[in-house]
């Protein structure tokens, strides 16, 4: 099925050309005025006006096209009404069609960009560095080239697959690559750099998901307006996305600049205006869905059409600040830790400095508590409706989150970012114990009975997306008990026994992309061997315990092979951090090793004892069903023959 865009959507749409055009011409004057004191300032060499032009520019074409892309996506997702087979409607196919030509824009600029990247970091023009041959080295010392890269194979994968499918589901499983190319850049900027980089990174994935969500959402309902059943639905997605973007942006401003940059500095006014477009576009939302709660929503048309502009204008703001350098990195007087940590640790770990020293994590940390919140809520509600929902699980998801929140913050992330044995105690707390508590929350089973389904003549809402995920063929293949058998115990090898970690323990993003891999890969573990939710295919129990107890060895293995190396695992970080009052890398490797080998049991135990409990709890419900079945006076042989000889032909029938 191909359908073109209605010829009354025209105007609207080239009203957005416009104003991009009018956006990349802004950003060509203001690199040709600017690029000379821009390189000058950080002390890197002029590549030659056309480079320095290329750099903002194609980082404005790229980010702008990965954003609409992005939250296209999302609207999909939000507005679509699919069919019994799970195919989008029509109105959500015109922005799926866009979607699938700016991918093509997105991942084609991604690439050219790598080279310019390369060319500028270098200081010598593009023609100059792809004339010398020495292209790849010079993307190889380039990290933000690199980060090209990433952005590329993210957009490349979206825009091939794009074209596969127009169901539903298929646009959730597409926000995973779609997310890296949007936050690659980011991180791999200013916000990866200089002290306080961890706070500046948490905060700059927070936003580039916000921006983009939000961009995309707003060149979305010009493309194809919601219906008048969704309108309040989108503009609270906008007004959610509008305000995180407002609050993370703040935060990664006030880092990145110091007093007086917000005006004396061309990246302070850009971010300063950028701010306040975004506040201007977020109180006009406000104020739409304010008026629509007293009487009817209002048209958008007009209103949609300058959102979209004045987002287009936030998005080429940005470029010219990402591709300058930040005026706090600038001022500051550097120093390792500065450079490899973000923060100083001038006393050794202990019971104390691990509940006193916090680096609270603008996005784990936040999200533990946004889920931990929305948990309780789902229980309030089931209370008041005069549902019930066992304690038990309430306390597990709770604790679950609170333990993420702590793991995440405290102690242990600021000490594990520069210890191995720490980092050691952290991972395994994310793979082995948390997933545990999680998964004994039943949150699936809980947000379907919090939820109210939607009527027949109305769109499907979160409920009914929970359930088209739960049943998708992503998740069953991913949440397959041998499919997660072989994420949960080879992504340990596969991490820590390759360079892979040499490369996430540097940088802030990598310890992030870390927890939230382990901490999800567990979650799937655990969810086959203890589930309450919907979803898996669950083995009988005796299957369960013995993939249990199989993933023991290889946990075993992995310590004692810990302990035993002579090399170091990320030894060339550790000696750049250089603690001063830590004897032996060796010595600390050693001691992860233990820990990982040690720490495994008790998580373990506990998944026996909620096991058997679950066994036990269904052994008494199939003896009750018995005595039920034989206190009826039905109970005969040739009754249980007949059903037997029913279930085996709906078997061979599935078959």
């Amino acid at each position: 099925m191909r359908l073109s865009l209605p010829a009354d959507r025209n105007v609207p749409l080239l009203a957005l050309l416009a104003g991009s055009v009018a956006a990349l011409l802004g950003l060509v004057g203001y690199a040709l005025v600017s690029a000379t004191r821009v390189y000058s300032a950080s002390g890197e060499q002029y590549p030659g006006a056309v480079t320095a032009v290329a750099e903002p520019v194609g980082y404005f074409i790229a980010t702008l096209a990965g954003c609409i892309c992005f939250g296209g996506l999302l609207y999909v997702i939000v507005v679509a009404c699919p069919d019994a087979d799970g195919v989008i409607d029509e109105g959500a196919f015109r922005v799926h069609l866009v979607t699938e030509y700016l991918s093509v824009v997105w991942a084609a600029s991604a690439i050219v960009m790598v080279a310019i990247q390369a060319a500028s970091s270098a200081g010598v023009s593009v023609t100059e560095l792809v004339g010398s041959g020495a292209m790849v080295d010079a993307i190889e010392v380039s990290e933000t080239s690199r980060a090209w890269v990433a952005v590329a194979l993210g957009a490349v994968v979206v825009a091939v697959c794009v074209r596969l499918s127009v169901r539903w589901v298929n646009h959730v499983v597409l926000l995973p690559p779609a997310l890296i190319g949007v936050v690659a850049l980011p991180v791999s900027g200013n916000a990866g750099q200089g002290p306080d980089h961890d706070y500046a990174t948490s905060a700059a994935i927070v936003v580039a998901v916000a921006v983009a969500a939000l961009t995309g959402a707003k060149a979305a309902a010009v493309i194809a307006p919601p219906a008048a059943s969704l309108a309040r639905r989108v503009l609270a997605f906008e007004i959610v996305c509008g305000a995180v973007a407002l609050g993370y942006g703040a935060s990664l401003l006030w880092i990145l600049t110091g007093p007086g940059d917000l005006t004396g500095t061309g990246f302070g006014r850009a971010g300063a205006a950028a701010a306040l477009m975004l506040g201007v576009v977020w109180l006009v939302d406000v104020a739409s869905l304010a008026s629509a709660r007293r009487r009817a929503m209002p048209e958008s048309g007009t209103r949609d059409v300058l959102a979209a502009l004045a987002m287009i204008a936030v998005v080429a703001l940005i470029a010219s600040m990402a591709t300058q350098t930040a005026p706090r990195l600038l001022s500051h007087r550097f120093t390792t830790w500065d450079v490899f940590l973000g923060y100083a640790l001038p006393n050794p770990p202990s019971v104390l400095t691990m509940l006193t020293v916090w680096r609270f994590d603008g996005f784990i940390a936040v999200g533990a508590l946004v889920l931990a919140l929305g948990y309780v809520l789902g229980y309030l509600r089931l209370r008041r409706r005069g549902d019930g929902w066992p304690v038990g699980r309430l306390v597990a998801w709770v604790a679950g989150c609170l333990t993420l929140l702590f793991v995440s913050s405290s102690g242990v992330k600021a000490y594990g970012s520069a210890m191995f044995s720490v980092h050691m105690a952290d991972h395994m707390t994310m793979n082995m114990f948390i997933p545990v508590l999680l998964v004994l929350g039943g949150p699936v089973t809980l947000a379907l009975r919090a939820l109210i389904p939607a009527g027949h003549d109305q769109p499907p809402g979160p409920r009914e997306w929970l359930l088209w995920l739960v049943h998708s063929k992503a998740t069953a293949f991913l949440a397959h008990p041998v499919t997660a058998f072989v994420l949960f115990v080879g992504s340990v090898y596969v991490v820590y026994f390759t360079p892979l970690f040499n490369t996430l323990v540097r940088y802030h993003w990598g310890h992030e992309l870390m927890s939230m891999h382990f901490l999800l890969v567990g979650y799937l573990f655990f969810w086959g061997i203890i589930g309450i939710d919907p979803g898996p295919r669950k083995l009988p129990f005796l299957g369960r315990l013995g993939l249990l107890f199989a993933v023991m060895p290889f946990h075993a293995f992995f310590g004692i092979a810990t302990m035993t190396m002579t090399s170091v695992i990320g030894g060339q970080f550790y000696r750049y951090v250089g603690l001063p009052w830590l004897p032996s890398l060796q010595g600390d490797q050693h001691l992860g090793g233990a820990i990982a080998w040690g720490t495994s049991e008790l998580p373990v135990v506990l998944v026996v004892v909620a096991l058997v409990a679950q066994w036990a709890r269904e052994d008494r419900r199939v003896a009750s069903r018995s005595d039920r079945h034989a206190d009826s006076g039905y109970a005969d042989d040739d009754l249980d023959a007949y059903n037997a000889m029913l279930r085996e032909l709906s078997r061979n029938r599935r078959t």
